[in-house]
């Protein structure tokens, strides 16, 4: 409700202010009130030519304009002033209203205003002011960009990729923690990983405002980490091994007692969790179980994405070389790496066995090589656990979410049947579900919960059934032997959702540094 109120008053306060502005200038107050005719005659009433109606069509380019105008608006009122106009620029809402009202200023048209002269600083103070609140409303409102950092969701992202992350598509979501500084995520530049860029003094409650859709299945989509709420700032922990899996691994107290190996532990508010990219497969309300590594919704198989990944066994035969048969496929140094350091020799045989993330189409294209001597699908029996530089298959049941033994028969490719909750579908709450929902109950919707003598207690009450205060999501990689995703660390809440991969903005293969002239400018969507 507060945020609505803002928005209200940001749009009725510059209405007001434009209705004032015009009656001062000699323009038909009324004027002000009709879209699209209020911004041409605005443009006229600051002296401008054509070329701003045109900045105006621009998406983030009419941000910019918008922004500009209210300077050129201080000066046709003869407010020259440093702060008065950064004032200006962070408030119009009030501001404009303010010179509208006031009886000293009157209105000159730019044509017979005395020359002005700035000095050379003041002219950067105003560029740098104005491009910083115009990026800040953009980057928070508009769009944002998002390099692809992990092969996860190759082969239809790949890494290198850098995206156009439109925050309209679902609704841009309001500032939680606005004492943040501008233009960075969670951490300061050049401090190495180890000053937050924020104060957590003030936070704000989660409030998405009105987009252009809602999530929808295989939308690639970038959130905030979930599991990211507590982080060992050691470079290689952080969101590579979330600080809950070190816990399970070693202990809090180990963790605590060893700052030396794990780094400070941090609690990051939601906005300032690390941003992951994956694709929704499962929607609120559904349920989703995993069968020999394909999806099922409902109890119905669901098509894959089109460059899914999965791993498969290879055989070569005696001489061959794997390395540069996997150069052919074209395959990632990181992929390559991992199958590489899988490769196995069987003496009697004198042949190789690796383990390869393949699409079905590399697949075919290994499978018909002279050198390969057989390949089957790599259904692991065990889990797949994240170690620096790259995967290994463990038995630790504790590894898949929701990390209970209850769970254990559970692994990456047999997976549920698991129920993704949805805002206010309440659902039945025991002891052998808790494990699933515990998280969700106290980190995400903020109650308190306990088990005594074989009773669950929500907020101090006994309860045999809970309803969501949000929506939840399942989120999956393309490379789904290779992916840190829903499967380790359960549902996104709708307050972690940052905004919609759209477009495929630059390209570079990290391996060649070759820029990827095919995928620039590309639809997200169209690479699926």
């Amino acid at each position: 409700m507060l945020f609505d109120l803002l928005l209200v008053f940001y749009f009725l306060g510059t209405l007001l202010g434009l209705w004032l502005v015009f009656n001062k200038a000699g323009i038909a107050p009324w004027k002000s009130l009709i879209p699209i005719y209020n911004i041409i005659l605005w443009i006229k009433l600051c002296g401008k030519d054509w070329k701003w109606y045109i900045y105006f069509l621009i998406p983030a380019v009419n941000v910019f304009t918008f922004l500009l105008l209210v300077v050129e608006t201080c000066k046709c009122y003869r407010r020259y002033g440093f702060v008065e106009q950064t004032f200006a620029v962070i408030f119009p809402w009030i501001y404009l209203p303010c010179i509208g009202f006031s009886k000293k200023l009157n209105y000159t048209h730019p044509n017979d205003l005395p020359e002005h002269k700035i000095g050379q600083v003041r002219d950067w103070l105003d560029a740098i002011v104005f491009a910083l609140v115009a990026a800040v409303i953009i980057r928070g409102n508009i769009v944002e960009f998002y390099n692809i950092p992990s092969s996860s969701m190759e082969k239809s992202l790949l890494t290198g990729d850098y995206l156009m992350v439109s925050k309209m598509a679902y609704g841009p979501r309001a500032s939680m923690v606005p004492l943040s500084f501008p233009l960075v995520h969670n951490v300061m530049p050049l401090s190495g990983g180890q000053t937050e860029s924020y104060l957590d003094w003030i936070r704000l409650p989660y409030h998405r405002y009105l987009g252009c859709g809602q999530v929808e299945r295989f939308d690639a989509v970038v959130f905030n980490y979930p599991e990211g709420d507590t982080v060992c700032t050691a470079p290689q922990y952080q969101s590579n091994v979330s600080y809950h899996q070190l816990v399970r691994m070693y202990g809090r107290d180990y963790i605590m007692s060893h700052p030396e190996e794990f780094g400070k532990v941090v609690v990051r508010p939601v906005a300032k969790k690390e941003n992951f990219i994956k694709r929704c497969i499962g929607m609120p309300g559904e349920i989703l179980q995993i069968k020999n590594s394909s999806v099922f919704i409902n109890g119905k198989q669901i098509e894959n994405p089109q460059n899914l990944q999965l791993s498969y066994q290879v055989w070569f035969k005696p001489g061959s070389n794997p390395q540069s048969i996997f150069e052919t496929l074209g395959m990632s140094q990181e992929d390559m790496g991992y199958s590489l350091s899988t490769i196995e020799q069987d003496i009697e045989h004198q042949n190789y066995k690796a383990v390869v993330y393949l699409t079905s189409d590399r697949m075919s294209v290994l499978k018909a090589n002279p050198m390969v001597d057989s390949l089957a699908s790599n259904y692991p029996d065990v889990n797949i656990h994240f170690v620096q530089g790259g995967f290994e298959l463990v038995t630790d049941t504790l590894v898949l979410y929701p990390h209970s033994d209850a769970y254990s028969a559970w692994t990456v490719d047999n997976y549920g049947p698991i129920f993704i909750p949805a805002k206010g579908q309440g659902f039945e709450l025991t002891l052998e579900n808790l494990p699933l929902y515990r998280r969700m109950i106290v980190d995400y919707e903020g109650n308190s919960l306990e088990v005594k003598d074989g009773r669950i207690y929500i907020n101090g009450k006994e309860t045999h059934s809970y309803t969501p205060k949000m929506d939840y999501y399942w989120m999956m990689g393309d490379n789904r032997h290779n992916s840190a995703d829903s499967r380790y660390w359960g549902f996104v809440p709708e307050d972690h959702i940052v905004g919609k991969a759209s477009r495929v903005v630059f390209s570079k293969d990290p391996d060649s540094g070759h820029i990827r002239w095919n995928r620039c400018f590309k639809k997200a969507s169209s690479l699926n």
